[in-house]
Parts: C-alpha cells; structure tokens; sequence
C-alpha cells in the first residue's frame, strides 16, 4: 500500500511488532519547489535528505518478524514526520552547515500545506496500524552519520535510545546487542531518548506502548548486505529482549 506520504509493507500482517522508518527517502514530491529543493544530488544523498540505509533494514527486519512496516515516501526536508508539529525543526532552513535553497524562503502558509498533506498523513497511517492490536510495540528504525562537520567521529555502531520512564524493551535490548561480540553500542547514543511530540512519543509513549528507537551507523548499513546483516542481528536481539522482558 502506497500513498504520496508513506509506504506501508504487510499491512495485514499479524504481529506485535511495528516497525517504522520515519525517514526512509530522499524524495522531494514535484509539488515542493517542483522536485527540486535547490541541493546538489551529492549534498541529497548526504545524512541531511535522509537516514541512509535505514528503509533496507527497516523493509529486512519487518519480513523477518513478519511484522508490518511503515515508511516516508519524503525527504526529511520537505518536512520532517520525525517532528512535533509545534516544533521550531519541523522544516529545517540549515541542516549540518547546508542551506537548504527551497526551505530558506517557505513561509507559514507553505509549511502548514506541507505539514497538511505529507507529515499528518503518514502520523495518521502510522496511528492505524499501531491501534490495529492492543499489544503493539514499536520499533523505530534510524540511521546516523558516522561524523557531523566540525564534530568528532561517532565509535558507537549501534545505539538504543529511550525515554528514561520506559526501558520495558530497550534495557532488555541493550543487553542483548551488548552480548554480541565486537559490537560498539550504547544507551541514547548519539542523540538524547526522548523528544517532546516526536514520533515514538506519540505512537509509543503517550499511548504506553513499549518501544525502541534504533539508530545504526551509516557506513555500516550503506549496501544491501549490510542491511540484511544488521536487520538478522537485530531481529534475534528483538525477539531475545522480548522474550525476557515479560511485555
């Protein structure tokens, strides 16, 4: 099932699990600036436009738990489903020192029409299915940037992030990957667990759904076999976690 603001994958699949990939594609819909938001193809292909990698092992992992998915089908910078709608980054102007031309002048109007017709959609698909069970869990899959500019360089391979109040599947999780061997990962790395009105606080916290957010390393998860890879370690860290968590 397709829509211009999201692609949902086995839709009448049965499971607990949820997987969700909020920033799945660099695609600008003609309807923004006309496809094109002024950026060179090498600056969209960069961690700005999207969560490299993150749509394979989102599409991966959802066929191993035979578990729905749901993924964007817009770049993070036509507007950003991973965002509250009252959030000051809803529609990013600069992102990781690169301007973005077709953001740099959008006005009010513009961002509630792009707020409207793509980011509202894909939450309102997303709420559908996770209601579908009374027992959903969500499983956000990330991806990030080995380095930011002007930062230094990211050791870990894998981080869980959580908010500090619901650890039911991410503390059972991170034991899991940290039993792994070799394997570099970390609680709310790099990025703090929990934002007000983002994605997994709406579709998990606020209703009480256990969750995780996961972000894995881009250089990691650049090619297909490195997708397959890590939607298998994950998919047995998942079923592992859950299996000892009592959820």
């Amino acid at each position: 099932m397709t829509n211009p603001a999201y692609e949902i994958i086995g839709n009448k699949r049965d499971s607990r699990w949820l997987i969700a990939c909020d920033h799945a594609t660099n695609h600008v819909p003609d309807d923004i600036c006309g496809g094109d938001l002024g950026l060179s193809s090498s600056e969209m292909n960069r961690h700005i436009a999207y969560d490299i990698g993150a749509a394979g092992v989102s599409r991966h992992l959802a066929d191993l738990l035979d578990a729905p998915a749901i993924l964007s089908c817009f770049s993070r910078l036509v507007i950003d489903p991973n965002r509250g709608a009252d959030d000051p980054t809803l529609m990013m102007r600069v992102y990781d020192g690169t301007i973005i031309p077709g953001n740099r002048n959008a006005d009010a109007v513009e961002i509630e029409r792009r707020r409207v017709t793509y980011h509202e959609p894909y939450h309102a698909a997303y709420a559908e299915l996770a209601a579908g069970r009374d027992d959903t869990i969500i499983v956000a899959v990330h991806s990030f940037t080995p380095k930011l500019n002007s930062r230094a360089p990211r050791p870990w391979h894998i981080g869980i992030l959580y908010a500090d109040w619901d650890t039911r599947l991410s503390e059972p999780l991170l034991a899991a990957l940290g039993r792994e061997p070799g394997l570099c990962v970390a609680g709310n790395e790099p990025y703090a667990g929990h934002l007000p009105g983002d994605a997994v606080d709406r579709h998990a916290l606020q209703p009480g759904r256990p969750n995780a957010l996961i972000e894995i390393r881009q250089d990691l998860i650049a090619d297909e076999a490195g997708q397959k890879k890590w939607a298998e370690l994950l998919s047995r860290a998942l079923q592992e976690a859950l299996a000892v968590s009592g959820i």
